[in-house]
């Protein structure tokens, strides 16, 4: 008998990641785009004061338009390595 996740045509791939997967993947991430050093210190600075990643969210590009947005990105995946964010022109 095939293990549980790949029954009915669902691979490991489909599933959802566990917490430590996402952890571990959120600080790869970090360390890749900051840095160990900054990393380190992003995670303490988040640890430290409220953080309401929402709230946060909502008003990064709050007067951006959708349109300046996608442009925005689209030129950072094709050039991923000028720059490390989407950070306004």
């Amino acid at each position: 008998m095939p293990p549980r996740h790949e029954c009915r045509g669902l691979s490991r791939k489909n599933l959802m990641k566990t917490d430590t997967e996402i952890k571990l993947q959120g600080v790869e991430a970090l360390i890749q785009s900051l840095g160990e050093v900054e990393a380190e210190r992003f995670i303490s600075l988040i640890g430290r004061e409220p953080f309401d990643y929402t709230r946060w969210q909502r008003a990064l590009w709050a007067s951006d338009t959708v349109a300046e947005l996608s442009q925005r990105a689209m030129r950072s995946r094709r050039n991923p390595h000028v720059g490390t964010t989407l950070t306004q022109d």
